[in-house]
């Protein structure tokens, strides 16, 4: 909760840090005093009051219309009927041949986001960028990869304010002062190019903003951890650390993933240090960062449509995503425009 823009609380911050000292400890406002004995109940009361600020103004499902179609000239990817998609080749070492489908991809992936972004606006619905995907992706000759993934009905996900990710696009209209995460991912010369950023919606708050872009700093801290001959935790250690200057939280529920012609293959990137992540980085290897970085707490729940997961605390997340190419000499991202 707090709205400095540095990662240290400011004693004259009229709002408790995102991370509370323990009873015992010094209070956050520098004081001197123990916390028990200084803040503790005044923002007890605080976090009661902005709680039910948050329910009165939380994100609400609206009408989702129905599936868009793809032209037959498409080629499309093995579970656009079914919604089940094969478990791919396993291999997490990409060839030549493959990766110069996914720098394709990729690019075209990050062409199809800037327009979206640009696209948002307060009035607009989450459906109408929903609308505007799906026909800049058949425009770019690919399929967008979400429309029917394990039975989601839109082509692109688009996650308002405290929606961590797969938010459904629907009749909601954006408000002044929302942030939104477009996810997009198009599958187009038989490979996925996946990549997300957030998105202001008109004037939003200094908090929205410095979230914004702690995490895509996070984002870049990420990357820089790719090295080949090293385990894949030095990632989330990076991007934990960076989250962790300004008490914000590192969600766990969801990773980056190994990214081909599979859109999600087996490899898993945790974006907070998980020492079981053993697993050593190869020349080669393909896949996503995407760190989902919270005001709050890193807990989610899940929607009753089994898509939607928010934060449990209702604070804002926000989210940026590449795809990635181990290096010789560390990462090369794909999901940028030539």
């Amino acid at each position: 909760m707090n709205v400095t823009t540095t990662p240290s609380s400011s004693a004259a911050s009229l709002r408790p840090p995102n991370k509370l000292p323990k009873p015992n400890d010094a209070c956050w406002c520098g004081s001197g005093k123990k916390y028990k004995k200084c803040h503790q109940e005044a923002d007890a009361e605080f976090i009661k009051d902005e709680r039910k600020r948050l329910e009165a103004n939380r994100v609400r499902p609206g009408r989702v219309s129905p599936m868009r179609t793809v032209p037959d000239s498409i080629p499309r990817p093995d579970y656009w009927q079914t919604g089940q998609p094969s478990r791919g080749t396993g291999r997490n070492v990409r060839t030549p041949d493959e990766i110069v489908r996914m720098r394709a991809a990729g690019a075209a992936a990050a062409r199809i986001l800037k327009l979206a972004g640009a696209f948002v606006k307060p009035g607009i619905s989450t459906d109408d960028i929903d609308a505007y995907v799906h026909e800049l992706t058949i425009k770019e000759g690919g399929y967008p990869s979400p429309l029917n993934y394990r039975g989601f009905p839109k082509s692109v996900c688009t996650s308002v304010n405290e929606v961590i990710c797969h938010g459904i696009p629907d009749d909601r209209k954006l408000l002044e002062g929302d942030i939104v995460n477009l996810d997009v991912t198009i599958f187009v010369g038989g490979v996925h190019g996946d990549c997300n950023a957030t998105f202001g919606v008109g004037t939003i708050d200094d908090e929205s903003r410095q979230l914004i872009r702690v995490t895509h700093e996070c984002l870049m801290k990420g990357i820089e951890g790719v090295k080949p001959g090293r385990p894949i935790s030095d990632i989330g250690r990076n991007i934990e650390q960076h989250a962790d200057k300004y008490g914000y939280g590192v969600v766990r529920a969801y990773c980056g993933h190994g990214i081909s012609e599979t859109f999600h293959a087996p490899l898993q990137i945790p974006h907070y240090f998980d020492a079981r992540s053993t697993t050593k980085m190869e020349v080669g290897m393909t896949f996503t960062i995407e760190p989902m970085i919270a005001l709050g707490t890193w807990e989610e729940t899940t929607w009753d449509d089994e898509w939607t997961a928010v934060t449990k605390d209702l604070k804002r997340t926000a989210q940026f995503e590449h795809t990635i190419l181990v290096t010789e000499t560390g990462a090369d991202i794909l999901t940028l425009e030539p």
